[in-house]
């Protein structure tokens, strides 16, 4: 699973319009969080700092919430400001996240342990729970 990391506005215009989750490492505004929806239709998830969660407005939340996009806060951590696009969640971390799906406990109870194991946001988890789950 790859996440799309979007450093500038400008930067939203030149994305695949393939992405399915990006993570805005600036401060959105509702126009940002428009344009990346619609230069990307089949985006699932969209995730952004805790600072700006945070300062964001109702009225942006509405737009992802619209067209079935989950918000996701979180940071990412690890990748290189100049060199990495994506931010890879790697395949050793998907059993440990699909144990817990099968074990049928509370993702939202074991999503802060399996956070601190594998450097994922808890919404991050909860995220790729839900999909599997739902796959």
């Amino acid at each position: 699973m790859k996440l799309r990391i979007v450093r500038s506005k400008n930067e939203i215009l030149e994305l695949s319009p393939n992405e399915r989750i990006g993570h805005l490492a600036i401060g959105p505004s509702n126009v940002d969080f428009l344009s990346l929806m619609t230069r990307c239709p089949h985006l699932r998830a969209i995730q952004v700092p805790p600072s700006c969660h945070k300062t964001m407005s109702k009225a942006i939340t509405f737009f992802p919430e619209m067209r079935e996009i989950e918000l996701l806060e979180g940071d990412v951590w690890g990748y290189g400001k100049d060199i990495d696009e994506y931010f890879i969640v790697y395949e050793e971390m998907k059993p440990e996240i699909e144990a817990v799906i099968a074990s049928g406990a509370s993702i939202g109870e074991d999503a802060s342990q399996i956070a601190k194991r594998t450097g994922l946001a808890s919404d991050q988890i909860e995220f790729i729970a839900s999909s599997k789950a739902a796959a």
